[in-house]
């Protein structure tokens, strides 16, 4: 795909967000939106992937660390075509597989279940030594928060990952700055995150925009690049990006549009497709 075509799938990814949230009256948009460019680059772009064969041996895994923000995963997933995109209108219903935090035996696509924020790092760092251990060339990614990154468990796998050497794995922090009681700064601050994963002897690349497709494709060319230490990326984005009313308010963490908002939020994104369909 060229930067158009990804900045109009990512528009796309975005529309299913908000619907998929506000069709469950619950949820966590901001998280979502503001990382909508990174789960676009990686399932279109970046990740050697089949929807079609999901659990093919020798796929990149991708984990989810701050999982409740699985309807962006969800939408990136059924705009690849891992399953129908009418069923993100299904979240959190009862009865539905798609679930309000990813689930690895129901919904096609997920590598990992998570949600427990902290956890999910971890897991990731046991497929890349699976890889390394078993010689398959694999990669791993996962997706953390900024303000799950407070939690102790990062920091034991990020040691475990750095002393292992494991060049297979990419650690993304979506740096938002928002977390759900305001800014990270002021709950619990873990600046500054680039030192922090250099001393655990992660090569560290920081992203000025996470959602610049240009800035995201130069990182993960130079982590598939970096060799005997594994990859953190810590990009600075906007919460509830390209929904006015969301962006940068700590208030959209986690809750869901009402119908009027939903309108709106909707017809903020139909003016970003036009925009895009003029280039």
């Amino acid at each position: 795909m060229n930067k158009l075509e990804l900045q109009k799938t990512a528009n796309e990814i975005r529309k299913g967000i908000v619907t998929a949230v506000h069709s469950a009256k619950a949820g966590h948009p901001g998280g979502s939106l503001s990382a909508t460019e990174l789960f676009t680059y990686l399932y279109f772009e970046e990740m050697n992937i089949d929807p079609k064969e999901p659990k093919k041996a020798d796929r990149d895994r991708f984990v989810l660390s701050k999982g409740h923000t699985a309807p962006g995963l969800y939408s990136t997933l059924a705009h690849r075509g891992y399953f129908p995109v009418e069923d993100l209108k299904t979240l959190r219903h009862i009865g539905s597989y798609l679930q309000g935090h990813p689930d690895m035996k129901h919904i096609p696509g997920v590598d990992m279940s998570s949600g427990s924020l902290g956890q999910g790092i971890s897991a990731a760092v046991g497929m890349a030594l699976s890889a390394k251990l078993s010689n398959e060339d694999y990669r791993v990614y996962t997706l953390l928060g900024d303000g799950e990154i407070q939690e102790g468990q990062v920091w034991e796998a990020a040691m475990f990952a750095g002393h292992r050497k494991l060049d297979n794995l990419t650690v993304i922090v979506d740096n938002n700055g928002l977390q759900i009681d305001g800014k990270i700064e002021d709950v619990c601050s873990p600046y500054p995150i680039d030192k922090k994963f250099e001393a655990f002897n992660f090569h560290v690349i920081n992203v000025e925009d996470g959602n610049d497709f240009d800035q995201l494709k130069a990182a993960f060319d130079e982590a598939k690049a970096t060799k005997g230490m594994p990859t953190a990326i810590v990009m600075k984005t906007v919460k509830g990006k390209d929904v006015s009313f969301m962006e940068n308010n700590a208030g959209w963490h986690g809750k869901a549009p009402n119908d009027a908002e939903y309108e709106i939020a909707m017809a903020d994104l139909e003016k970003v497709g036009e925009a895009l369909c003029q280039k």
